[in-house]
């Protein structure tokens, strides 16, 4: 194996040479983007026309969406992380909006076909195969459909398990690199979010099996979650704070009825002790985004709980969570799915959860709105949502009509918005 592995090693100058004029390329995103050949190719750039890059989320500067990249390189992200968001709202990038479970067909099927995948993956076992590490959701099936694929292997890259390896014999370019993941941190969750996570901690019953991002009011959740028990996780993504859970035994998966005993995701964005969990860990499974976000696959937790947030909810249960009217934020990325798994779910529970305010140019604004902005983008439907969580307390819009939605909605909005919310709601014949 380590013949071959020598016989295929290169250089990043030499691996960027690869890219041609004209292709389109994938680029493995979180925090594992390969930083080495990424920043040859941003190098090479003046040199090439038209390279179209494919990603979903990066972390970190993202040179290859500068100005002057142009006419060279061109992003076509299919979620806008903030290191993108000013080239696509500038016009210089590209956004395609897709639900996140079928972003992998859009390479196998051949809608959006890849001339090369850029991935970073762990060294290879002694049978010759390498993990993907951190990112096995989108990468997997990206790196299995393109015609070439250049890999960083880095010592540093945790072997993490489950469907979540790639043979030697299928790069075709190994560029050996060491250096150090980036890390994303836990902060110590606002006062604000502490009183939201308390309403979604009282929806979670024992035995549960949890779906949560990273942020604010997820990491909240997690803490508000101590006193739980037997609790599992199969999430698209996860952080430090399901470490600590399993520690204290919190989650150990025991009442899962898909996969129990596991963790189950598509990738994850954290520290080293992360990193350092995840190792060879027989706990933790990573598989493909196609099965961790299919909504049937989902609903196959009983009392699946799927946490996600919004930046605006209106007075019917329309949520917006991808745009600010016509300015583009981020993706739909697994709300959809996971929202929809979890209401098929037996005992499941659909948490959309926000701030009821949020402080704008120095301007406190309403959260819960009469109407979606112009040009806002409904992401979760009100025909999907259950319920709606801000500090002030918990909506159950299941089964509700409009008039009690809008009262309900209206309950757990700041209260110096309240009475114009019910004016609108009159006006609107709402109420």
């Amino acid at each position: 194996m380590m013949e071959l592995f020598k016989k295929k090693s290169v250089t990043a100058e030499q691996a960027a040479e690869v890219i041609q004029s004209g292709q389109r390329v994938f680029l493995t995103g979180n925090c594992s983007v390969p930083q080495k050949v990424l920043g040859a190719l941003v190098k090479r750039a003046p040199d090439l026309k038209d390279v179209e890059i494919v990603q979903v989320l990066t972390i970190g500067t993202a040179d290859y969406v500068a100005p002057a990249m142009t006419g060279h390189m061109r992003v076509n992200t299919l979620f806008i992380s903030d290191n993108v968001r000013q080239a696509v709202n500038e016009g210089r990038a590209d956004f395609t909006p897709c639900f996140l479970s079928e972003i992998p067909g859009l390479f196998k099927n051949g809608y959006l076909p890849l001339d090369a995948a850029l991935i970073q993956v762990a060294p290879p076992d002694e049978h010759g195969f390498c993990s993907f590490g951190v990112e096995v959701g989108v990468t997997k099936t990206a790196a299995a459909s393109a015609k070439l694929v250049i890999a960083e292997v880095n010592p540093n890259m945790p072997r993490t398990l489950g469907d979540a390896f790639i043979h030697l014999s299928k790069l075709d370019y190994i560029v050996p690199v060491d250096y150090e993941l980036p890390e994303t941190p836990m902060g110590d969750p606002s006062p604000l979010a502490q009183q939201i996570a308390k309403h979604i901690a009282g929806l979670i019953p024992d035995g549960a099996t949890l779906q949560m991002g990273i942020g604010g009011i997820p990491d909240a959740v997690l803490n508000q979650l101590t006193g739980h028990k037997h609790l599992g996780v199969h999430t698209e993504l996860f952080s430090d704070g399901v470490v600590e859970l399993v520690e204290r035994g919190v989650i150990d998966g025991e009442r899962k009825t898909l996969h129990p005993g596991k963790i189950i995701a598509g990738f994850m964005l954290g520290t080293k002790r992360l990193y350092r969990f995840v190792h060879d860990n027989p706990v933790v499974e990573l598989h493909p985004t196609e099965y961790i976000n299919d909504p049937f696959i989902i609903a196959q937790n009983d009392r699946m709980v799927a946490i996600n947030s919004a930046i605006e909810v209106d007075l019917t249960g329309q949520v917006c969570a991808d745009s600010i009217g016509t300015r583009l934020y981020s993706g739909v990325g697994g709300q959809v799915d996971f929202i929809y798994g979890a209401s098929r779910s037996k005992g499941g529970v659909p948490v959309i959860a926000l701030p009821a305010a949020a402080m704008i140019k120095g301007q406190s604004v309403s959260k819960i709105v009469p109407t979606i902005k112009p040009g806002g983008g409904v992401v979760t439907t009100r025909n999907h949502v259950r319920f709606v969580v801000t500090e002030y307390g918990v909506a159950d819009l299941y089964a509700k009509t409009i008039r009690d939605r809008a009262r309900a909605l209206i309950a757990i909005a700041a209260p110096e918005f309240r009475e114009e919310l019910e004016k609108k709601a009159v006006e609107f014949k709402y109420m």
